[in-house]
């Protein structure tokens, strides 16, 4: 730029008929009525959400851990698949690497699905008790 020039005004460009953002969800909130019980509750509550999300957690991690264990295992005690070559890769190899991906990928969404319904029934258990 040029001089003491001010840089141009910002436009936003938008297509017509493409629908607006969803708007943010919006926060939990707990201090909705004023004659709700103290923090009290709402500690409760949170520690509640917070042990079923950790245990949920621990669950799916030792889930995945134990399936792959098994499959790596289950290669291992087939011998014959180190034998056996598909487009000069190893059978065993092409089981690892397409295999253990959709292992991942379902576990991740069924994770992703039972979190976010444990949040549903905290977050239902809230608003009914405020």
């Amino acid at each position: 730029m040029e001089g003491n020039q001010p840089p141009p005004a910002r436009v936003r460009v938008t297509a017509a008929g493409t629908p607006r953002p969803a708007a943010p969800r919006a926060a939990l909130r707990l201090d909705r009525a004023p004659e709700a019980p103290t923090s009290d509750i709402r500690g409760v509550y949170v520690r509640s959400l917070i042990r079923s999300q950790l245990r949920l957690g621990l669950v799916f991690a030792g889930g995945f851990c134990l399936a792959t264990a098994l499959f790596v295992a289950a290669i291992v005690l087939v011998p014959g698949l180190d034998a056996q070559f598909v487009a000069g890769v190893p059978v065993s190899w092409l089981l690892l690497a397409f295999g253990l991906y959709p292992l991942a990928i379902t576990v991740g969404v069924l994770y992703a699905r039972a979190a976010a319904r444990n949040e549903a029934r905290f977050r239902q258990l809230a608003e009914d008790d405020a």
